[in-house]
C-alpha cells in the first residue's frame, strides 16, 4: 500500500470562498450550518426504494452562449426556479453557470453532475428499486433564504408527489 503524493489533498473550497468574497469587499461568508440536522433512515432497503435524482445542473439554453465542456463561467445560463424532467431519458443539462475549478476540471463528463444512466443501470441490476418518474434541478443562486423558503420546499413537494423514498443530490 502506497501513500498519496503530498500535493494530493482536498481543495479547501470553503476557505477559498471566504478569501474570494473578502477580497471583493464582502463581509465574511457564513456557510449554512445547523446544530441539529434532520435525518431519516431508509425505511426499506435501497433495492426496494424509489430514488429521486436531484441536480444543480442547468437545462441547456441555446441562446445563452457557450455552455459546453471547457466553457468559461456563464451567468447567462443560470436558472432561478426548481425544474423537473422525465427520468426515462437523459436531458441536456450543463454546468457552465457554476463556479468551479476550470483549471483542473474540463466538465467533459456529464455523468459527474447527472449520473442518470448509471442509476438506470442500478435499477436494472436490482441495486436500486426504481427511479421516480422525474428528476429535479435546483438552482444555485447563493441565497440561503431563497433556498430555505422557496427552493427546498418546492423540491420536497415534487419528491413527495413522485413517491420518492430517498433523494440523491448531485451538486455541480
Amino acid at each position: 500500500m502506497a501513500f498519496a503524493a503530498d500535493h494530493d489533498v482536498p481543495i479547501a473550497y470553503m476557505q477559498r470562498t471566504r478569501d474570494y468574497y473578502s477580497k471583493l469587499g464582502y463581509p465574511a461568508y457564513r456557510w449554512a450550518h445547523f446544530r441539529d440536522v434532520p435525518f431519516t433512515p431508509l425505511t426499506k432497503p435501497l433495492a426496494q426504494a424509489r430514488l429521486a435524482l436531484v441536480t444543480t445542473a442547468a437545462p441547456y439554453q441555446p441562446n445563452a452562449g457557450d455552455q459546453g465542456p471547457r466553457a468559461p463561467y456563464n451567468a447567462a445560463a443560470k436558472f432561478y426556479t426548481v425544474y423537473s424532467e422525465p427520468s426515462g431519458v437523459v436531458p441536456d443539462v450543463r454546468i457552465s453557470h457554476v463556479g468551479y475549478d476550470r483549471r483542473h476540471t474540463t466538465a467533459e463528463d456529464p455523468h459527474t453532475w447527472l449520473p442518470l444512466r448509471r442509476l438506470q443501470e442500478a435499477v436494472k441490476s436490482g441495486r436500486v428499486g426504481a427511479l421516480t418518474p422525474r428528476l429535479h434541478g435546483v438552482p444555485t443562486n447563493r441565497s440561503q433564504r431563497v433556498t430555505m423558503e422557496q427552493d427546498a420546499p418546492e423540491l420536497l413537494r415534487r419528491c413527495r408527489e413522485d413517491g420518492a423514498d430517498v433523494a440523491l443530490l448531485v451538486p455541480s
